[in-house]
């Protein structure tokens, strides 16, 4: 995934697992209006959102209650991080989808988080989030499948009262 704001340089602009948008020097919620495709879908009250691939989303956005997609989907996911609406829920959709976000909330500037790489970005700013036009390799061990990894990190399968 790629991110493009409209009024700040970010010099590395994509990441692998995933982009976090997030409240910078406040306690209070921000609202981060979201566009799929150009349609309006949300505004999200909260204390940020996060966008993940398949291969993010066993970290953060798991955390926060999304869910986990194996790495042969092709999508992405919208996960609210602390929302005020008890109603705003996960989203999986489909990675050719192009993601705009709109901040705004009471401080000058937010956050976004490409994998470990913050920038602060300025309120309104709009960001676009695309898939990149480019594909990495990555080395698979035949002996560990996502599936081995997955039950054996998250416990799946355990009864610890045995």
């Amino acid at each position: 995934m790629e991110s493009i704001p409209s009024n700040n340089d970010i010099e590395i602009n994509f990441a692998m697992n995933e982009i976090t948008v997030s409240r910078k020097d406040t306690t209070s919620m921000i609202t981060i209006e979201t566009s799929l495709n150009g349609e309006y879908l949300n505004s999200y009250w909260a204390d940020g959102l996060i966008i993940s691939t398949p291969t993010g989303s066993t970290g953060y956005s798991l955390s926060c209650g999304g869910p986990i997609l194996t790495p042969d989907v092709k999508g992405l996911v919208i996960t609210p991080i602390a929302p005020h609406n008890l109603t705003a829920r996960p989203l999986v959709i489909p990675d050719d989808t192009e993601i705009k976000l709109r901040v705004s909330g009471r401080e000058e500037q937010y956050l976004v988080s490409l994998d470990s790489r913050i920038n602060s970005i300025n309120n309104n700013s709009e960001l676009t989030i695309r898939k990149t036009p480019f594909k990495i390799n990555m080395v698979e061990i035949p002996e560990e499948t996502f599936l081995t990894t997955l039950r054996s990190k998250l416990l799946w399968g355990e009864d610890k009262r045995n």
